[in-house]
């Protein structure tokens, strides 16, 4: 069923494995390290240069992700996956590597949950058997597309986020017992509340989270208190407290079940300002921490909210204003 944005997944699609990556920096400083499945001691990850290294996190997290099942590319139907870097060219050439049949997405930060709900579109409409849905960013690469040059040096307000080097695959395949499903989602409508500061994405994209929110409750009848978590990533902490005034404007009565990917994923440690960002922020907590949490029946029901500040550096260069989206995904133990 599909009713202004609203989904409902009657087959509930299973996600049966999935695969996380990361950087050096996110090895030392992540408390969520612990679930992530390969960490490379090299920003570059072996290879020539930030773009290469990009992609081969979102490509060996898909290989990782299939192995846990006994699969290879080959045997995925589909590729939904996307990034930050100009045309998506990490994920693209990941995509030509591993030869699976792709639809690049572009949700910025909220890449991880929509593509989650188009493989689970996909699954229930009967078409893909096995799809593989991810996200991902490298630190530098993004760094440099949307920011400064990290060799610039330049001073960062307190209200900024650090992109993450990391990416997160998940294999989603029909109902399998046993393992967390897709029940529910809400598709975002960009909002834009008119900032342009492109080192403030939580406060852009916060009023997007507490809209998906809203809908999601109302169009799904649902209440915070239905959940174990509720999630968002990668407001960080501006954009969470703002997020938490929205969204207590609106009825939410209690926040002691609710969390933030970006505020997170570096424990609060000060030399990361505001927290995380990037597309492999909620993807790598997504697919590692709270996955885990599901499979061990630590948590029976999640709500997951991923937000994406829909900039460019042109939009930004020309003193645009910066849309946001925030995509939904309800994840139970069934």
């Amino acid at each position: 069923m599909v009713k202004k944005g609203l989904l409902t997944f009657s087959s509930t699609p299973s996600i049966v494995a999935t695969g996380v990556t990361a950087g050096p920096l996110e090895k030392k400083k992540s408390p969520f390290q612990g679930g992530f499945d390969k960490i490379y001691d090299d920003e570059r990850c072996g290879v020539d240069t930030n773009e290469q290294a990009h992609g081969k996190l979102m490509e060996d997290a898909i290989l990782i992700a299939l192995s846990k099942k006994k699969k290879i590319p080959n045997d995925a139907d589909f590729l939904l996956a996307g990034d930050l870097v100009n045309q998506m060219t990490p994920t693209n050439f990941c995509a030509a590597t591993v030869g699976i049949p792709f639809i690049g997405l572009f949700s910025a930060c909220a890449t991880s949950v929509s593509s989650l709900l188009l493989s689970a579109l996909l699954t229930e409409a009967g078409m893909s058997k096995i799809a593989v849905a991810g996200s991902s960013s490298q630190h530098n690469a993004i760094e440099r597309q949307f920011r400064y040059p990290i060799e610039y040096g330049v001073q960062k307000a307190d209200t900024a986020q650090w992109t993450v080097t990391a990416a997160g695959a998940a294999v989603i395949v029909p109902y399998r017992e046993g393992n967390p499903s897709i029940t529910k989602g809400t598709i975002g409508a960009a909002v834009d509340f008119g900032l342009t500061d492109p080192l403030n994405m939580g406060a852009a994209m916060a009023p997007a989270a507490a809209d998906t929110l809203q809908r999601h409750f109302e169009g799904h009848g649902t209440t915070e208190d239905d959940y174990d978590l509720i999630m968002t990533g990668d407001l960080g902490k501006t954009g969470f407290e703002i997020f938490k005034t929205l969204a207590g404007n609106q009825g939410v009565k209690q926040f002691e079940n609710f969390r933030d990917a970006g505020k997170e994923f570096y424990g609060n440690h000060p030399d990361f300002f505001s927290g995380a960002s990037g597309a492999g922020c909620s993807a790598a907590v997504y697919f590692s921490d709270v996955y885990n949490k599901l499979k061990s029946n630590e948590y029976k029901k999640v709500l997951l909210i991923a937000t994406g500040a829909l900039l460019s550096p042109m939009s930004y260069q020309q003193g645009d204003t910066i849309p946001c989206i925030a995509h939904a995904v309800e994840i139970q133990m069934k």
